[in-house]
């Protein structure tokens, strides 16, 4: 399968293959699949393997192996791209009021009610396509276009941990607080970012998610349960 596959340099000890430019679950199957047989082949200098959209980061060790050995080593592994199931994780989230102060934004750009977004928004199981920009975030795909809303113009400085947003077509949760510029539709009261958990991410690549809304009662029982206080 390696004609339909692209490698490329990533630094001085990592490679990049690529399956195209197209976002789908096929294309992003066949890069777990390889994930997966490259993970399995138990290779010496092999340090880690990072999934994405529609391409594989994999890093080596450049003092065992050069780019040319690890792309021969790839290109010599069979795999199937059978369809990927991650684990199904339901995230429950308090949407609306002071946690999710786009939600009337959102729902007045695209003419819809608050509780027409907050159901188009909790109805489908996203799948995790990749982590990045901070640790734990999860990007996820399969958001209904009906509520696809721009970015915000100036981004906040502080949002909160736990946040879940939009921004264009995408969805995602926000594992601590940081700047950001996604619009805000709620809160949900899980901690997707431990360093002190194993693994420290509550999410993980090819994970499949369900949003399920709560209310205020149920938001402040989780959030105490998961972080240990009352949310501040």
């Amino acid at each position: 399968m390696g004609e339909t596959m692209n490698f490329k340099p990533l630094g001085d000890s990592g490679l990049l293959i690529s399956f195209g430019e197209v976002i789908d679950e096929e294309t992003n199957d066949r890069v777990h699949a390889l994930a997966g047989a490259i993970e399995k082949a138990g290779f010496e200098w092999l340090v880690e393997v990072v999934p994405s959209y529609s391409s594989l980061a994999v890093i080596y060790d450049a003092k065992l192996i050069d780019f040319e050995g690890v792309k021969q080593a790839i290109e010599r592994i069979e795999f199937s791209a059978e369809r990927f199931e991650g684990r199904l994780v339901e995230i429950p989230v308090l949407y609306g009021g002071e946690h999710g102060p786009d939600l009337e934004f959102v729902a007045e750009y695209n003419g819809l009610t608050p509780e027409e977004v907050i159901e188009i928004h909790s109805r489908p199981i996203y799948r995790v396509y990749f982590l990045g920009f901070l640790p734990g975030f999860a990007y996820l795909g399969g958001m209904d276009e009906r509520i696809a809303t721009p970015r915000l113009e100036k981004p906040r400085l502080k949002v909160p941990a736990g946040s879940v947003g939009i921004a264009g077509e995408q969805t995602g949760i926000y594992p601590i607080e940081s700047p950001g510029g996604w619009r805000l539709i709620g809160r949900t009261p899980l901690r997707l970012f431990n360093p002190s958990r194993k693994p420290p991410t509550l999410l993980r690549p090819g994970d499949r998610v369900k949003f399920v809304p709560i209310d205020e009662e149920e938001f402040k029982e989780l959030y105490k349960a998961e972080w240990g206080h009352e949310n501040d």
